[in-house]
């Protein structure tokens, strides 16, 4: 079984794209999704607590993850000392996953930082979803109701897009102008015909 990474910068539509992958039949892994839930596990809300204090809690001990976010994303030392604590148990929690999909061809994890964090040497392929700054940048703020400065800023904590497609084994570009669905049944089929030798 081949194990394929999924990754873009911010806004660049990996989710969007990772569903019709789905709907192919391929099992996705959304590393930031199950981040969120391991967090919310006692032990590792301690963990968050002790590195960043008790203020990143609110009054019924949930954690503040918009809090949480403007603290680590305009702080590297703090997002490497967050991520120090979460990607372990991320990767434990995905290699646990892929040995309850061992019948299928190919499995992806999508996540935004796959070669920031080293990641991507794991995977036998990577697909990089592209998009232009200025969509990237229009696309957050709509979903997500913050400023473009707020953008950029989660942005400089990613590669430029320029280095990722360099590194990239298959690139979806997701710009509006192409579509996207005969991009993924194309890397589709090629990993379903690597699989087979």
């Amino acid at each position: 079984m081949l194990q394929v990474g999924i990754t873009g910068n911010i806004g660049s539509g990996k989710t969007t794209v990772c569903r019709v992958f789905e709907i192919l039949g391929v099992p996705v892994y959304y590393a930031d999704l199950r981040a969120r839930a391991i967090m919310e596990k006692h032990e590792v809300l301690e963990q968050v607590v002790g590195a960043f204090g008790r203020e990143v809690l609110d009054e019924n001990g949930q954690l503040q993850r918009k809090l949480l976010a403007a603290i680590v994303f305009n702080n590297k030392e703090k997002l490497e000392r967050l991520n120090a604590i979460v990607h372990p148990l991320v990767r434990e929690d995905y290699r646990q996953w892929v040995a309850a999909q061992h019948h299928q061809a190919y499995v992806m994890q999508e996540a935004a930082i796959l070669f920031e964090t080293g990641m991507a040497a794991s995977f036998d392929k990577v697909i990089v979803v592209a998009a232009p700054l200025e969509l990237r940048i229009a696309r957050v703020q709509q979903r997500d109701g913050v400023s473009r400065s707020e953008v950029l800023r989660r942005a400089a904590n990613q590669l430029e897009e320029k280095e990722l497609i360099e590194r990239a084994d298959f690139v979806v570009h997701n710009d509006d102008s192409q579509l996207v669905i005969p991009q993924v049944l194309a890397i589709d089929r090629e990993l379903r015909r690597l699989k087979q030798f």
